[in-house]
């Protein structure tokens, strides 16, 4: 008895198709349907899968350039599948053939990071135009990754008055082009985002509106009235606060700077000696510290400089 091996199902000469789907369902009939529309557009052919464990083993010995998954499949379905792609390919964009009965695990799969979704009901209308439109963008995701090895360096430079409600926004900002360049893993990023918040503060707060921690201690209500009193009185109200943010594949460094008196470096508390742990004064700088790699005050102790290495 002769044991013929099996090749993945093609539709389209390799040889003239500049762009590959990987179809992966459990049906066969599904699989032929979306193979045929692939088939009549120009320059595209498919390949396909059974499930998603089959799938993963494909894109091991052959990357297409966007993959079409069904829904409900045994043994791996398709937001198994999404998260998987993202976890081993996060630049290779996943298309959901959606039917009557899954739309929540389509809905998870999105937030999970799918590219787009066509019902099957529609797949004749829809799927040609919704393959170009995820193939425009993937591949300006794989050319904006190839530029971003290439940079040297980034800079973006903001002068805030003393508004605490814009400190949200600025660090969002920052996030946003930190995210985008891939510089910093997620979880990083949201303890970035709260040294920022804390240095932002700290400038606009003690430095700008020269409001003393110790006021803070006492009064917290007086604290604040304070601040939102000298935001209208001079010489106060013309301070402003200057922020750098200078970015490069190695590190990300802050500088921040305030117009207010400054204040002695050498002075500050240890923010890790436990008898300062509880107070408010030691919170920011003890964030800031642990957060960042490293950490600087100027002489005149109006500027903080704080780097964080990228990867960390």
């Amino acid at each position: 008895m002769t044991t013929l091996a099996t090749q993945p199902e093609t539709v389209a000469a390799p040889d003239s198709a500049s762009h590959f789907v990987l179809v992966v369902d459990d049906s066969a009939m599904d699989r032929h349907l979306a193979g045929a529309i692939i088939q009549k557009m120009p320059g595209w052919a498919a390949q396909f899968a059974s499930n998603g464990i089959e799938a993963l083993t494909q894109l091991g010995t052959q990357m297409p350039d966007v993959v079409l998954t069904d829904m409900l499949m045994p043994e791996m379905d398709g937001l198994q599948l999404v998260q998987a792609v993202r976890s081993k390919y996060p630049l290779l964009p996943v298309i959901l053939m959606t039917a009557h009965g899954s739309e929540d695990i389509a809905i998870q799969a999105l937030q999970k990071g799918a590219a787009s979704y066509v019902p099957k009901k529609f797949l004749a209308r829809d799927l040609g135009e919704t393959l170009e439109q995820v193939l425009a963008a993937s591949k300006t995701k794989m050319q904006e990754a190839r530029l971003v090895q290439r940079m040297e360096s980034f800079e973006t430079r903001f002068v805030l008055e003393n508004d605490t409600s814009l400190i949200p926004p600025l660090v969002g900002h920052l996030e946003e082009d930190i995210n985008r360049l891939k510089l910093c893993d997620p979880s990083g990023l949201v303890l970035l985002g709260v040294a920022l918040h804390e240095a932002l503060t700290n400038a606009i707060l003690h430095g700008n509106l020269g409001l003393s921690s110790e006021l803070r201690e006492k009064d917290e209500k007086e604290y604040y009235r304070l601040g939102l009193e000298r935001r209208t009185q001079e010489p106060y109200c013309n301070r402003r606060v200057y922020v750098t943010a200078r970015f490069t594949l190695q590190e990300l460094t802050f500088i921040i700077r305030d117009e207010g008196n400054g204040f002695d470096p050498n002075t500050l508390p240890d923010p890790t000696d436990p008898s300062n742990l509880g107070k408010v004064s030691g919170r920011g700088l003890l964030l800031i510290q642990t957060f960042m790699d490293r950490v600087r005050h100027n002489e005149t102790g109006n500027e903080i400089t704080m780097v964080k290495h990228c990867g960390n």
